[in-house]
């Protein structure tokens, strides 16, 4: 470590962008705590009918019944109890963003999601607290039969969809957390692309939690028919505050045959937010999944997206890259669930820890019995950036049929003291240094997503790189 003062190089504009909390605003808010009167009342704000009222309580009743994780990050500092579970800060939707309270058009001018929109985004859904408050869609788009709203919009409007496909991948059985949004969910993404419909341009949701001690349970489904493809961003920002908060959200995706699916993600959590998230795709015949995970900020990230290839030929991969700072633990991970024969996945996981941070790679894949000439590639490499960090990785392969390959490759290193040396020698601070040897790391991550975003997960990591307590 170096002796000398820490350079102070933070943009204080790019600083300020996701370092800010704005005043708390509701016409509709829940009292702290859950219970079944909490989970009805949640439902009787959305106007709910018998059907999905009554999926919120069978899972809120296995959600009581459920135990914590009984491996990876330590969840019990999570005080169910207070916990506001639904916040309603505007009581209409818009699709003009002049239209919004000014504290939200602010948070979100400041963002830059306006600007993101106008300049490359074929549509933008914008959640603040407990919904949806904005939502646009190229016109185009909606002529060819595209449909991008809220989750609770979709409920309402595409009831035979949604019944289909909810809860179908991920039931409330699943896990704790998973329970807990089935009972409490609200807001989040519905994308159905009709068959042989190529949306060239992204589809972007941002999430943004600005309240204190509060939870965001936003439930997202994506179903893109057969032949058609599409590519999902979402980004996710709260202020810094000294009590905790809670992000659990649900995905699920189908991929029918011959679709194509790639849903990115840029986390940038706040410190005192539990990121528990539970994400699963199914790609049928001849389709491609594909997961794109960025995570920074949290606290307490769980986080391992999942894609059950069922169909022949079908094809999964998973790219991702966690930063664990001072007091974050990042447990992130993949699953590949081979169900079928000739299929393929990919995961390639990068991770950076730092300032004690621990980083942690978790990991399964499967191949049935049933499921021949699979193939599936791991790559896990880890970058550990002082002494006081840690890197754990742990994968499980569950391999029923002996035609399958199956390969995995890890790796460490540790900050090259020699390069940092050099790369000080030619002008660079060693904020700096660091930072470009860190970028220089995750490049195989920031290629795949839009350039827009490889920026701004850039700048991120060097205001993590400042943030840095020696």
């Amino acid at each position: 470590m170096s002796d000398h003062p820490r350079q102070n190089n933070i943009d204080p504009t790019f600083a300020q962008k996701h370092d800010f909390s704005m005043p708390e605003i509701s016409v509709t808010k829940a009292r702290r705590g859950i219970n079944a009167d909490i989970v009805r009342t949640i439902s009787d704000y959305k106007n709910e009918n018998k059907w999905m009222q009554g999926f919120r309580l069978k899972a809120y009743d296995i959600f009581t019944k459920k135990d914590l994780p009984s491996w990876g990050p330590d969840l019990s500092k999570i005080n169910f109890d207070d916990i506001v579970y639904f916040l309603r800060a505007t009581d209409k939707k818009s699709a003009n963003w002049n239209d919004l309270p000014q504290e939200i058009k602010e948070t979100y001018d400041r963002i830059g999601v306006p600007e993101h929109e106008k300049n490359w985004l074929a549509g933008v859904s914008a959640q603040y607290e407990s919904e949806v408050i904005y939502e646009s869609i190229h016109k185009e788009l909606t002529e060819q039969g595209v449909i991008f709203c809220d989750m609770d919009s979709a409920v309402r409007t595409y009831p035979d969809i949604v019944k289909k496909y909810f809860g179908k991948l991920i039931p409330p059985t699943d896990n704790k957390f998973a329970a807990l949004n089935s009972a409490v969910w609200s807001g989040g993404s519905f994308i159905y692309i009709p068959k042989n419909v190529h949306v060239k341009l992204p589809l972007q949701a941002y999430f943004r939690i600005n309240a204190e001690r509060f939870g965001q349970f936003e439930r997202t489904l994506i179903i893109a028919d057969e032949g058609s493809s599409v590519h999902y961003i979402e980004g996710c920002t709260a202020p810094a505050y000294s009590t905790q908060s809670l992000h659990a959200a649900v995905v699920e995706i189908f991929a029918l045959k011959n679709a194509r699916i790639r849903y990115t993600t840029i986390q940038n959590w706040s410190k005192n937010i539990s990121n528990l998230v539970t994400k699963r795709a199914r790609a049928e015949e001849g389709a491609t999944m594909e997961w794109i995970d960025c995570n920074l900020g949290s606290g307490t990230t769980m986080k391992y997206p999942t894609v059950l290839l069922t169909g022949k030929n079908a094809r999964g991969s998973v790219i991702s890259m966690a930063l664990a700072n001072t007091e974050q633990t990042i447990d992130a991970g993949a699953k590949m669930m081979h169900l079928a024969s000739h299929t393929t996945s990919h995961i390639i996981s990068k991770s950076i820890s730092l300032g004690g941070g621990i980083s942690t790679y978790r990991g399964l894949i499967t191949v049935a019995k049933k499921a021949h000439d699979v193939k599936s590639y791991t790559q896990c490499d880890a970058m550990l950036l002082d002494d006081l960090s840690r890197s754990n990785t742990y994968p499980t392969m569950d391999i029923q049929n002996n035609s399958a390959k199956v390969s995995h490759e890890a790796s460490i290193e540790c900050l090259d003291k020699e390069k940092l040396f050099y790369a000080m020698s030619r002008g660079l601070t060693e904020t700096q240094a660091r930072s470009m040897m860190v970028n220089g790391f995750i490049e195989e991550i920031t290629k795949e997503i839009p350039l827009e975003y490889s920026v701004e997960l850039y700048r991120l990591i060097n205001l993590e790189m400042e943030r840095f307590v020696r």
